[in-house]
C-alpha cells in the first residue's frame, strides 16, 4: 500500500530495487489490494517485477478485492462494497492483468459487506480455483460470525486483520482462538501499531519498555514489536509496510528473537496500562 501514490510514490526502477532487496533478505511474499494507489499500484508493481528478471515461481503474491473506491478510474460516487460473484471474478482477472502474472497465490475479500451472500462468494472462489487463477482463497477484516457465513460454503485459508501490541483486541475477544480452531492463517496488518505514530500515554509506556528490552535482546524496537506478535501460538504472519531497506532487513531478524514469557506479558501490561487480569 505504501509503495505507490498512497505512500512513497516509488518509481518503477525504485520498486524493482526494493523487490530485489526483499528477495535477497528472504522475503518472497508481497501483499497488494486492487484499490491501492487508487487502483494504480498493482500495475506499477507488475511492471517493476518484470524488470527485476526474478522468477515468478519463487514469489507469493497476495491481493484483495471487494472495496469499490472513489477514484479517477472508477465511476463511483460513494465508497461501497461489492462481493458479488461477477465482481469478485472480474477483480481477480484485472489484478492478474495488472500484476502481469497467470495466478494469485492468495486472493482475499478486503472487507465484509452487509449485502454479501455465501453462495455468490463460494461460486466465485470455485471458478477462480478451478481455472487456476488463484491458489488459495481468504478474507480480510472478517469477524468469526462473518467467517462462519463464508465457510458454510467454501474453504478459507487466511484472514488478514489489524493486530499489534497497541491493537490487540483479537487476542482477547476470541478472534485468534477462532482462527486456531478452524485452521485459518492469521495475518496482521499494521503490526507495529501506533507506537511510533502517536504520542499517547500508551505509546510512551511502550517506548520505555522497548528501550529496556533492546539491550537484553540486542535488537531494535520494531523487531521487538514483531517478535511479540510472532510468539502468539496462532502463527500470525505480520504484514510489514515499510519501504525502508534497513527496516526491511531488520524485520526478518525478528524471526530469531525469542521473547521470554514474562517479558512478553510485561509488554502487554505496558500496552494496557495495568496488570493482566
Amino acid at each position: 500500500m505504501t509503495w505507490g501514490s498512497w505512500g512513497k510514490n516509488l518509481s518503477v526502477s525504485e520498486m524493482s530495487r526494493l523487490i530485489h532487496h526483499c528477495f535477497d533478505n528472504g522475503i518472497d511474499s508481497f501483499d497488494h489490494a486492487d484499490i491501492y494507489g487508487g487502483y494504480t499500484t498493482e500495475q506499477e508493481f507488475g511492471k517493476a517485477f518484470k524488470a527485476t528478471g526474478l522468477s515468478r515461481d519463487k514469489m507469493k503474491w497476495i491481493t484483495k478485492c471487494g472495496i469499490q473506491y472513489i477514484a479517477e478510474s472508477r465511476n463511483n460516487h460513494v465508497k461501497h462494497y461489492d462481493l458479488s460473484k461477477d465482481y469478485i471474478i472480474r477483480s481477480a482477472e484485472e489484478s492478474l492483468k495488472n500484476l502481469q502474472t497467470d495466478h494469485i497465490d492468495l486472493f482475499l475479500l478486503h472487507r465484509p459487506s452487509p449485502l454479501m451472500h455465501p453462495d455468490e462468494i463460494a461460486a466465485a472462489a470455485a471458478h477462480l480455483k478451478v481455472s487456476g487463477k488463484i491458489r488459495e482463497f481468504g478474507l480480510s477484516n472478517f469477524s468469526p460470525s462473518q467467517s462462519d457465513l463464508v465457510m458454510s460454503k467454501t474453504t478459507i485459508y487466511a484472514n488478514q486483520i489489524q493486530f499489534s501490541l497497541t491493537h490487540a483486541e483479537s487476542m482477547w475477544n476470541g478472534d485468534l482462538d477462532y482462527m486456531m480452531l478452524n485452521n485459518i492463517v492469521p495475518m496482521a496488518w499494521s503490526p507495529l501499531g501506533s507506537v511510533f505514530k502517536e504520542n499517547t500515554p500508551q505509546s510512551e509506556r511502550l517506548k520505555r519498555s522497548l528501550f529496556k528490552f533492546i539491550e537484553k535482546y540486542r535488537g531494535t524496537a520494531d523487531q521487538l514489536l514483531l517478535a511479540w506478535i510472532l510468539k502468539h501460538p496462532s502463527g500470525i504472519l505480520p504484514v510489514i509496510g515499510t519501504t525502508n531497506p534497513e527496516r526491511i532487513s531488520n524485520s526478518v531478524k525478528a524471526i530469531d528473537m525469542k521473547l521470554e514469557t514474562e517479558d512478553w506479558f510485561e509488554m502487554v501490561q505496558e500496552s494496557q496500562g495495568h496488570r493482566v487480569p
